[in-house]
């Protein structure tokens, strides 16, 4: 009895000093201090400790950043250029010595940079922005522009519930140009949607990053059906995979993931490789 009593002063003990060093940590970043982290592209740490410090050369990129979206308005185009002159994200030396390279820009980095309120030399802490103690390395009405550019282009709330798509070849389509998945996608006009599959590695970097780039939904879908539905006529694959052409058109959205295994699409000529389960082999359009 005297051990669980013991132990329970412990835990409360611990449940204290957990929620006074969360108090202590908010109310520092209320202040506009800097609490520790990994500092972000444009700053260093002060070797005194406590503060950030400019990095001049990373500041210049930064603007040049923020003037790149607000010439192109797309994050897409901005990835491509910042891929096209080799920058990338923050690089740093962690106390133990360790190099940490930084990465390629992606559309994510990118966003996550232009509505970062470090830049302005402010502090946001839960949805509030506070008066920073760094100094700011882009001006505030650059900043503001190019954030609610960004909000406007971005749904919020009720609004931004996603359709659910039910993609016939999604988690099977690979894009032959960078062996990268195809996600589908699509885009809204009034009273008709457009459905589209893309390429990830040129929906994160920009669209000069892979040629293949999208392709329409109903176009590769088609293909593949008829293509499966040519291998269907062969009594071999039927006995093999005990399903019938008949079968197959009736209930083609079920059987497609039981007969194919990849489907492999090259933007560059247009060819789409089916590669089937078991024994089924390839066909290719």
């Amino acid at each position: 009895m005297t051990l669980n009593i013991l132990l329970s002063f412990a835990q409360f003990e611990r449940e204290i000093i957990g929620e006074r060093t969360r108090d202590k940590m908010s109310a520092a970043r209320r202040k506009g201090k800097w609490i520790g982290g990994t500092p972000v592209l444009g700053y260093d740490v002060d070797p005194a400790g406590g503060r950030l410090v400019v990095n001049a050369k990373e500041a210049r990129r930064v603007c040049e950043i923020f003037d790149l979206y607000r010439q192109q308005h797309s994050l897409s185009l901005v990835v491509a250029e910042l891929i096209r002159r080799r920058w990338t994200t923050k690089s740093r030396k962690s106390q133990a010595g360790k190099v940490h390279s930084g990465r390629p820009f992606t559309k994510a980095s990118v966003r996550s940079l232009l509505t970062n309120a470090t830049y302005i030399g402010k502090v946001e802490h839960r949805g509030v922005i506070y008066p920073g103690e760094h100094v700011a390395v882009v001006d505030e009405q650059v900043w503001q522009e190019v954030n609610l550019e960004l909000r406007a282009g971005r749904r919020d709330g009720p609004s931004a519930v996603r359709t659910r798509q039910n993609a016939l070849l999604a988690g099977l389509l690979l894009c032959k140009s960078c062996q990268q998945p195809m996600v589908p996608t699509y885009t809204a006009k009034p009273g008709r949607r457009y459905r589209y599959y893309v390429c990830r590695s040129a929906r994160r970097n920009g669209w000069s990053a892979c040629p293949t780039k999208s392709v329409p939904a109903r176009m590769i879908e088609e293909s593949v059906l008829e293509q499966v539905r040519v291998a269907l006529t062969s009594p071999e694959t039927c006995q093999q995979f005990d399903v019938s052409l008949q079968a197959f058109d009736a209930h083609p959205s079920e059987l497609v993931r039981a007969l194919i295994k990849e489907v492999s699409y090259d933007g560059t000529t247009g060819a789409v490789l089916l590669s089937l389960h078991a024994k089924g082999g390839t066909r290719e359009a």
